[in-house]
């Protein structure tokens, strides 16, 4: 009974760790991309038991998940000061099972992907190998992290589009429009992890410019953002620049007001829906 118990605790917190959320939020937006932009909604049935298409997918989450882990083993000092009630590495579990989960997860997707063809498969590892440096070195550095975070977002979107080999420009504009909101998120959450940051030496894009001056490059990168959104797809459907128009004038009167902690993790939080009002909006394409 012990042993059962110790195996419920070891896989409950792995899924703390993993944030299962944001890995439901992966695998839909590439299962709505092959449904609605490559497949048609009249095919939905043969998209979801297409098992290649699972495998990929399946490969997609569990870099991700590997990243978390990987991201939460170097972090831990940090964390315990930024967000204590959240740590879970080397409290509720050892940080050789995270090394063990990391490796494990980022071994069978680069398989998984090369199974599929040598280009996922390069993708994958490369995708793998970026998530490490990123949590070992590349988020201390301003813009280089927040970059390389919203780049592999746009390629969770380029992954379907390679497999499917069909409809790349409009899969372009999704993955466009993934990476940008997510690299306004990322600076959003250097914002709201600026104490543990500045502690442990980070130079984060708000550490080195101030908060007055980050704030002006969101905007200048929101603006950026719509009018590269409102380019590329306006001429196939309005309804992904109407939408992200509305819900950004609410992100940026929320961060241009925003000076607490609470208020930059309710924008990142915010930023998430964005990102879900950008899958959704698929539906209409």
């Amino acid at each position: 009974m012990q042993s059962i118990t110790n195996s419920k605790s070891l896989v409950f917190n792995y899924l703390k760790l993993v944030r299962g959320f944001n890995l439901f939020m992966v695998a839909l937006t590439q299962y709505l991309t092959a449904i609605f932009l490559i497949g048609g909604a009249e095919n939905w049935y043969q998209t979801l038991t297409d098992k290649g298409f699972f495998l990929l997918v399946s490969s997609t989450v569990m870099i991700t998940g590997a990243g978390y882990l990987i991201n939460d083993y170097y972090d831990v000092k940090i964390d315990l000061i930024n967000k204590p009630q959240r740590v879970v590495v080397g409290k509720d579990l050892k940080r050789r099972w995270v090394i063990a989960g990391h490796t494990a997860l980022n071994l069978g997707a680069v398989a998984m992907g090369f199974s599929l063809s040598i280009t996922i498969g390069i993708i994958n590892f490369g995708a793998s190998f970026l998530l490490w440096l990123y949590s070992n070195q590349l988020k201390r550095l301003p813009f280089v992290g927040n970059l390389s975070i919203a780049l592999l977002t746009g390629t969770t979107l380029i992954l379907v589009s390679e497999y499917f080999g069909d409809k790349k420009y409009l899969i372009l504009c999704y993955a466009v429009f993934a990476a940008f909101i997510t690299l306004i998120r990322e600076i959003i959450k250097d914002m709201e992890d600026m104490k543990g940051d500045e502690r442990f030496g980070c130079r984060t894009v708000p550490i080195v410019f101030g908060i007055a001056k980050t704030k002006w490059i969101i905007y200048v990168i929101a603006a950026g953002f719509l009018t590269t959104v409102f380019l590329m797809i306006s001429h196939i459907s309005m309804i992904l620049p109407i939408t992200l128009t509305v819900a950004l004038i609410f992100l940026i009167f929320g961060l241009i007001k925003a000076d607490t902690v609470k208020a930059y993790h309710q924008l990142s939080t915010l930023s998430k829906v964005i990102m879900l009002l950008g899958v959704i909006s698929m539906i209409w394409i």
